[in-house]
């Protein structure tokens, strides 16, 4: 059992800044056995009664520095967010996820500004987790191949690519599968961001891989391929002549279909 003084020193050494409680019963027990969870509890209280950690959330601490004891509640979820978010990610599922919708697409625009929603897709796990005015949505992935029901996570994620904001690196959604994510309407309070589909087509539309469009649209994403079709019918001819022959391959043309802002 160490003392409260090595406790605090090791605390202090730790690249991350945030905690969980988890983290801190482990520097007394790596098996965090249950006949040290009350000590624990005392511990916690100690260190935040002596400004050693400071909490974010119930169970959530940060190892404040002097900036850290001057801001808000709100001020400091938004300065270790990433880290948070980082860190519930690699302890619900580890490296295999990826960041999907119109967060990906931002990042590929270099815009790292904090979504009220982030989507970190899986393979199995469905979970909601609130961290001040925003939340975190894990969400798994399913579409149908030749009439049956199938996980898509794992065919999709060799599309995701690594961006580093500062020194925090995340998964997002390649290039292509986050166009595909932000033309699908996922919740009833939001709309279209036309303009940032608008503007990442007049980017990258001549480095777009097509390939990936017609391998995604064979599982997925049809409305959204649709959308795009009728998006880039004055932006990129042939690319909308792709998004149109996707379609008819897989299932149809929806023309003029659920474009709500296009």
């Amino acid at each position: 059992m160490k003392d409260f003084n090595k406790i605090v020193k090791i605390l202090w050494r730790k690249w991350w800044k945030v905690v969980l409680k988890k983290d801190i019963f482990e520097i007394i027990d790596p098996e965090c056995k249950r006949e040290y969870a009350q000590f624990v509890d005392k511990l916690i209280y100690r260190l935040r009664a002596e400004g050693c950690i400071m909490p974010l959330k119930a169970g959530v601490y940060i190892v404040p520095d002097s900036e850290d004891r001057m801001l808000n509640a709100v001020d400091l979820i938004e300065k270790y967010y990433l880290q948070l978010l980082k860190k519930y990610i690699t302890q619900h599922v580890w490296s295999s996820y990826y960041i999907s919708g119109l967060k990906s697409l931002q990042f590929h625009m270099k815009d790292y500004s904090l979504p009220e929603r982030i989507y970190v897709m899986n393979r199995s796990l469905s979970k909601k987790i609130k961290v001040g005015n925003y939340e975190i949505i894990f969400k798994t992935l399913s579409g149908k191949y030749q009439e049956k029901k199938i996980n898509l996570f794992q065919k999709f994620s060799v599309y995701s690519k690594d961006v580093s904001v500062s020194w925090i690196k995340l998964k997002v959604s390649g290039l292509e599968l986050a166009l595909l994510e932000s033309a699908l309407v996922v919740d009833m309070y939001e709309w279209l961001d036309i303009d940032m589909l608008t503007r990442v087509i007049k980017k990258y539309g001549k480095v777009l891989d097509y390939g990936v469009f017609e391998e995604v649209g064979k599982y997925k994403y049809n409305m959204s391929v649709n959308r795009l079709k009728e998006l880039t019918r004055t932006l990129d001819p042939n690319l909308s002549q792709l998004f149109l022959s996707i379609i008819k391959k897989n299932g149809g043309c929806f023309v003029g279909e659920g474009l709500r802002g296009i």
